[in-house]
């Protein structure tokens, strides 16, 4: 086998490839005669040396073609060249064999020619140089960054891509660590040592990079690792490949960032926290320092202006982050309100619904130029990329949103500026509909608050206090009441009721019903009998309700107490229970045979009597003062008994021990209504007090007018004897002549003086005007002329009429109508 061969040869000679390995050799000589065969060429085609050794090396030849090539190669030793190349030779069996050749021209000292040839199995040294190509055009033009590092993560070999993106170039980087780079140290030197040492590859680690020129500080890349051996085995180091997926990143941390704010944004319909759920979603995320400003229109439930102009900037910070101590110093804090901001062109272009992008410090300046005096308010230390965004909402700017750079190195860009006017777009939504909520729920409260009673209340029978603490956390407004009714003879009546459902159906309905318990209370009914005509009257509400699309219902206490006997009357329509704190501290519930709820029907109220010491606390309640979170209503039965008991007890005021009871249920808001009741107990002295009873017989009216005036006289109130004289005989003679006997009187001194008479009669007295020509019917106009006000009430066994009058008299008897 002689001669470069160069009609079946592909000459590589200058390629610069790494020469595959040919593991057979052979020597022939100039005359083309083999004189070494090495074992490996025994091994390849099946000659022994002894065979082949002194053989014509062009007898292993199979075709002509080749034979004649190799022989005019021979016959012209001076042109003898390297070749490289493939020949088909014969295999000692007869079969065919391709070859993969090395020739390269030999000389002695005596100048005589020759050949070294080198041989391998032609199909493994193809494939082996395919790859080697491969690899190298993937390594070399590959757009991909590919780096080569060896057993100690030490950078050998980079392709021109990792150079430009990663790292730089080679001959700087070549021999440093990969935990020198801090754009990729940490976690990916952890990585490529466990690929190292198991040989398991890591594909698709996420890692944050940059170009050494530093024109892009965000870049993200897909990092796979793979483990290099040599043929047996050894690892020699690690090849890693990155893939750039900065857009896929970036396009999936906006999506992140926009779901969280959708979900985050505008929950509670509070305008505050919406301005701080803002705020906390575009830190760290976007930025690192944000705030969020809005009139102080739309904190009050209001529209702002429709166009700002000079001098309308007033805007209040209400939520920035980050929070606390991080806080920049120097930047206004929550709550702050800057001063009058100019007619500058930025604040135009937000108040037209522009979006506003400072990229860097530059543009930071030239927006402040002019007004250096205010970039203190609103740039942060080191800030040197901003946004400003309107929080822009049915036409409306509600406000602003601004967020800064100050740590990270990167600036902003439009795809942030629109990724910050889309969050600030729905941001906007949910500040206005916490607005128009705020705006309808204050009008909500204020209509409750109109339609409670005075808030405290002081009278010969007890001192009350009552709360009312609207629902929040975006519930709406319930129809919790509670009322305090003075009745005649000193008696007064602790009123709480729920209505069913929430809103201004609920806040309506419970005006009616409070309305109506007025009414009734105005009767003197008996608490059961109350609640039954309340119970007819929401029934006759619900049929109303159809055509409203309402349900109609509530529960409702009623007691009543005498401050004369120290009892409490009261009956219950599905309401909780009162509790009482005792004069000695202790408190207790009262046991009560609660009724049906209003509205039910067909089914009896019950009433309930107990006594009560003077100084006594009656504690009446809706149910949302016990039902919390835990929704069990004996839990929150002993929670109130227990707080009652700490503050509430003998000593405290009324209306210290309700606001402490109502912090202590916790500083988040209720999720319903709340009212609470409190009374404290008094008694009528029984020496204020004086009672008789006279049998049916004109001749008593006399006794009763002397026993009256005695009494009187006694109490030294003999300036309104006569007048109480009047009235004690014209309403014993209308008990004697009417409705019999026996005939009870009862005089009770106290900031007025009330006169009673009671008969065994049903029949209820009714005022007229009597003609000129009738004989009677004018005792009850002149009582009515007499005194303050007069009334009757029926009981168990008949009817009482009453009367009030002042201590001192008021008019001269000589003044009376005829």
């Amino acid at each position: 086998m002689s001669g470069p061969l160069h009609a079946r040869g592909t000459g590589a000679g200058g390629s610069g490839l790494p020469l595959a390995p040919y593991p057979a050799t052979a020597w022939v000589d100039r005359v083309g005669t083999v004189q070494l065969w090495s074992v490996e060429a025994e091994a390849l085609l099946g000659y022994p040396a002894n065979e082949v050794c002194g053989t014509a090396a062009v007898e292993l030849l199979t075709t002509r073609g080749d034979r004649e090539a190799a022989l005019a190669g021979r016959d012209r030793p001076e042109c003898g060249q390297s070749w490289d190349g493939v020949l088909a030779l014969r295999h000692r069996d007869g079969r065919e064999v391709r070859v993969a050749l090395r020739v390269r021209p030999l000389s002695d000292r005596e100048g005589r020619a020759g050949w070294s040839v080198s041989a391998g199995d032609a199909r493994r040294i193809e494939g082996e140089d395919i790859d080697r190509a491969m690899m190298r055009a993937l390594f070399e033009q590959f757009p991909a960054p590919i780096a080569v590092m060896d057993d100690e993560l030490r950078y050998r070999l980079l392709n021109g891509a990792a150079e430009r993106a990663l790292c730089g170039p080679e001959d700087e980087v070549t021999g440093r660590r990969v935990g020198a780079d801090t754009s990729r140290s940490g976690t990916v030197d952890r990585v490529l040592r466990r690929v190292r040492d198991t040989g398991e590859p890591a594909l698709g680690l996420p890692v944050h990079g940059s170009a050494p020129s530093g024109s892009d500080h965000d870049r993200m890349w897909s990092l796979s690792a793979f483990r290099l051996t040599d043929p047996s085995g050894r690892p020699l180091g690690t090849c890693q490949t990155y893939v750039d997926i900065t857009d896929g990143y970036r396009a999936e941390r906006r999506l992140e960032l926009l779901t969280r704010a959708g979900a985050g944004i505008g929950a509670t319909l509070d305008v505050a926290r919406t301005a701080q759920e803002l705020a906390d979603v575009l830190v760290p995320a976007l930025g690192d320092v944000a705030w969020v400003a809005l009139s102080e229109a739309v904190l009050e439930g209001e529209e702002p202006p429709k166009m700002l102009g000079p001098g309308q900037w007033r805007l209040r910070r209400i939520g920035v982050a980050p929070p606390g101590d991080d806080w920049p110093a120097g930047l206004p804090a929550v709550g702050a309100v800057p001063p009058t901001l100019p007619n500058h062109p930025l604040l135009r272009r937000i108040g037209q619904g522009e979006t506003v992008l400072l990229p860097d410090r530059d543009s930071v300046i030239a927006a402040a130029e002019g007004h250096s005096e205010l970039a203190p308010l609103f740039v942060p230390e080191r800030g040197h990329s901003a946004i400003a965004a309107p929080l822009f909402a049915r036409g409306l700017v509600l406000g602003t949103v601004v967020v800064w750079r100050t740590r990270r190195p990167g600036p902003f860009g439009q795809e942030d500026a629109d990724l910050l006017t889309e969050i600030a777009s729905r941001a906007a939504l949910g500040v206005d509909n916490a607005r128009r909520y705020t705006r309808e729920h204050r009008a909500a409260v204020a209509l409750q608050q109109r339609l409670l009673p005075a808030a405290t209340t002081d009278t010969p029978a007890a001192e009350t206090v009552g709360f009312y603490v609207p629902a929040g956390g975006g519930a709406e407004i319930g129809g919790d009441w509670y009322d305090v009714i003075a009745l005649p003879s000193f008696r007064v009546a602790l009123v709480a009721g729920d209505v069913t459902g929430h809103g201004l159906p609920a806040t309506a309905t419970m005006g009616r019903l409070r309305t109506a318990v007025d009414t009734l209370a105005d009767l003197e009914l008996d608490p059961d009998e109350l609640l039954t005509h309340l119970d007819d009257l929401v029934q006759q509400l619900q049929t109303e309700a159809p055509h409203q699309g309402d349900t109609i219902g509530a529960s409702c206490l009623y007691a009543v107490y005498d401050p004369v006997t120290c009892q409490c009357t009261l009956a219950s329509a599905g309401h909780p229970p009162p509790l009482v704190i005792r004069p000695d501290g202790t408190v207790e519930s009262v046991e009560v045979s609660p009724g049906p709820l209003l509205g039910v029907g067909g089914l009896p109220f019950e009433a309930t009597t107990f006594d009560l010491e003077p100084g006594s606390i009656v504690a009446v309640y809706t149910k949302g003062v016990i039902y919390r979170d835990d929704h069990d209503p004996d839990a929150g039965l002993r929670r109130l008994t227990d707080r009652l008991a700490r503050f509430a007890g003998p000593g405290r005021g009324l209306d210290g021990a309700g606001h402490e009871l109502l912090r202590s249920l916790g500083d988040a808001p209720a999720r319903d209504d709340m009212a609470l009741l409190l009374a404290r107990t008094r008694a009528i002295d029984p020496g204020n007090t004086a009672t008789w009873e006279f049998p049916a017989d004109a001749s008593v009216v006399a006794a009763a007018r002397k026993a009256a005036a005695g009494r009187l006289a006694a109490w030294g109130l003999d300036e309104v004897s006569f007048i109480t004289e009047l009235v004690v005989s014209e309403l014993v003679t209308n008990a004697v002549r009417y409705a019999g006997g026996p005939i009870g009187m009862r005089l009770i001194r106290g900031d007025v003086l009330v006169c009673e008479v009671n008969d065994p009669s049903n029949t209820q007295p009714r005022l007229r005007r009597a003609r000129w020509s009738d004989e009677g019917g004018r005792g009850l106009f002149l009582i009515a002329q007499l005194t303050t006000r007069w009334g009757s009430r029926y009981t168990r066994s008949g009817k009482t009429i009453w009367t009030e009058q002042p201590l001192t008299a008021e008019f001269d008897p000589l003044d009376l109508p005829p």
